[in-house]
């Protein structure tokens, strides 16, 4: 598990490429028959990727946890962005086809990630928070995530929100989880940009072609930078930055939050007129 600390974004400002990538992207999630993981400190959002191929994989607690179980203080959440999945939790398995999400909450010992098929192996990003108390284990499909079409050709952002864990879908005690998928000939999300100081914020951009990129855009909305970005790899978005982001190619992306705020839309608008 690697571990990221927290950046003042008056710092920030001074920061190079080279920086700004070490600090706030997550250049490498999936590789075959592991379980790879990033600590921040940021609301202390754990982000990890597994590809089980030929082994079933364990979510185990690494020494940066200091707790005997992974979810002995926290929550998960699933997202397949692969072949079907089966996800065990204490002994009942749960499958999982593409972008069906699967919450798993604080108190389950025991969580083992596996492919149904080898051949068309799974790949399951996860995002954790910590918790207070115990919810029980839930899962989602996409078309069961209330599929909202938003957005327009005419301004190059036409998409499909889905929301999974929140408050008016599977509970939690603060994580929020879901996709936005961009439809041919649209490349922008979240615009107008935002931030929410209440709460940070990480990206998973997928289902991109190899040669495709992503400039997402970051920083204080008057000191905005951006991040060229790869399929499958993530960002940590703070809570004073923006996060919003423009295609070489349309793309989906998973959005997930933690923090002291639990309410979606509690969110402080930047017009575009006010970026700099």
């Amino acid at each position: 598990m690697e571990i990221r600390h927290t950046t003042n974004p008056t710092d920030v400002k001074q920061y190079d490429t080279e920086r700004l990538r070490k600090e706030f992207l997550i250049e490498s999630l999936f590789e075959q028959d592991q379980v790879k993981s990033v600590y921040t400190h940021y609301d202390r959002m754990v982000v990890g990727g597994a590809l089980p191929v030929k082994e079933t994989l364990t979510l185990e607690a690494p020494d940066t946890l200091k707790t005997e179980y992974f979810l002995e203080r926290r929550e998960v959440g699933f997202l397949n962005i692969g072949g079907p999945a089966v996800i065990t939790v204490d002994g009942e398995s749960y499958e999982l086809d593409k972008l069906d999400v699967l919450y798993v909450g604080k108190g389950k010992r025991e969580v083992k990630l596996a492919s149904k098929d080898s051949a068309n192996p799974t790949k399951l990003y996860f995002c954790s928070a910590l918790a207070h108390k115990e919810i029980p284990t839930r899962k989602m499909t996409m078309e069961e995530a209330n599929p909202t079409h938003l957005g327009s050709q005419e301004t190059s952002n036409e998409r499909i929100l889905y929301k999974y864990i929140h408050a008016d879908g599977i509970q939690s005690c603060q994580l929020m989880l879901g996709v936005t998928s961009l439809q041919t000939g649209s490349i922008w999300n979240t615009m107008p940009s935002h931030v929410h100081d209440r709460r940070m914020e990480a990206y998973l951009y997928f289902d991109m072609a190899e040669e495709t990129r992503i400039f997402h855009m970051m920083g204080e909305p008057a000191e905005t930078r951006h991040l060229v970005v790869a399929n499958e790899q993530a960002i940590i978005s703070p809570p004073w930055s923006i996060h919003s982001g423009a295609g070489t190619s349309n793309y989906t992306f998973c959005w997930s939050m933690a923090g002291e705020n639990y309410t979606f839309t509690d969110m402080d608008v930047v017009q575009a007129s006010e970026l700099k």
